[in-house]
């Protein structure tokens, strides 16, 4: 909503609003070189043609800090939003989706084209409210970059315009009061032991992502079966049955024990589920059959 934007932001919306054609938020992306515009326009980030990024602003999100610059205070919690709850599965995926591209944009040391939105609800129901809609979306003639990535505090910092600045904590710490992002829970013991092992937050993270599909997801990884996730559905039949392997910066490799290996030549329904950047803003994961497991990425020599 307009009165949550910064008014030198807002001055910019406006401009680039009244001085072009009307266009729809669809044609804007489509524009921009993103393919299937209207198919991905509830996206929040596209990789468009000449393998440029663009990624939504969401302007009421944007604060200013010395100097004018602009800069966007980016959660890597894809679990929960912005103004608290539980994500659903679909903006889960959304949320990875859209933190993927930063990431290989700051990997390839790439800007990032913008599209600077303002919406029809609070900020903080966009995601929730079912009637929420794009209030207004224009493309910014400034590029963006992603000038922090900091895990370990689940943000990251973009920044408008030329590299070289950044906010001061002060600035980062009034930015988060300022669009309602929650400090960084401390870890107990138990956090900070998935912190250090990417086995244990690949079984978390598989256990959450069947669960949000309404399967049971029971870890027997104690019975040394040859798995360690039997997945079933609500009828109590075994849809799969998972060996969990998590790897993450630096902890790349993996083997498969005498049991994982006894029970994947018995076939269907014996799965190797790889789970990448296990702790990290961008987890995903690949199922490979029994038939498959050599082409996994990290396997290590039996």
């Amino acid at each position: 909503m307009d009165k949550e934007v910064e008014p030198a932001v807002l001055a910019v919306i406006n401009e680039k609003r009244l001085s072009g054609e009307k266009r729809t938020p669809v044609d804007i992306i489509a524009r921009m070189g993103v393919f299937e515009a209207r198919d991905k326009a509830s996206d929040q980030a596209w990789l468009a043609t000449g393998d440029n990024i663009i990624a939504t602003i969401w302007a009421e999100l944007v604060s200013i800090g010395a100097g004018g610059r602009w800069f966007l205070l980016e959660s890597l919690d894809t679990q929960r939003r912005i103004g608290g709850g539980d994500r659903s599965v679909l903006q889960i995926q959304r949320a990875k989706d859209r933190l993927g591209l930063l990431k290989r944009a700051l990997d390839a040391g790439q800007g990032v084209r913008a599209v600077l939105q303002t919406n029809r609800v609070a900020i903080r129901d966009a995601e929730s409210d079912r009637a929420a809609r794009v209030s207004t979306r224009v493309p910014d003639d400034e590029e963006w970059h992603v000038a922090l990535w900091e895990p370990a505090r689940k943000f990251a910092v973009l920044v408008r315009g030329q590299h070289g600045w950044l906010p001061s904590d002060e600035e980062i710490q009034a930015a988060r009061a300022r669009i309602g992002m929650p400090e960084e829970a401390p870890q107990g013991a138990s956090g900070e032991a998935a912190a250090d092992d990417p086995q244990a937050a690949a079984m978390d993270y598989l256990a959450r992502h069947f669960a949000g599909y309404g399967y049971k997801a029971e870890d027997v990884s104690a019975r040394k079966l040859g798995y360690d996730i039997e997945v079933s559905d609500k009828k109590g039949k075994v849809l799969l049955q998972l060996a969990v392997k998590g790897t993450a910066t630096g902890k790349t490799g993996f083997k498969l024990t005498d049991e994982e290996r006894a029970c994947a030549k018995k076939g269907d329904p014996w799965r190797l589920a790889v789970v990448t950047d296990a702790f990290g803003p961008a987890t995903q994961h690949k199922l490979y059959r029994a038939s498959e497991i050599d082409k996994a990425p990290g396997l290590e020599p039996f």
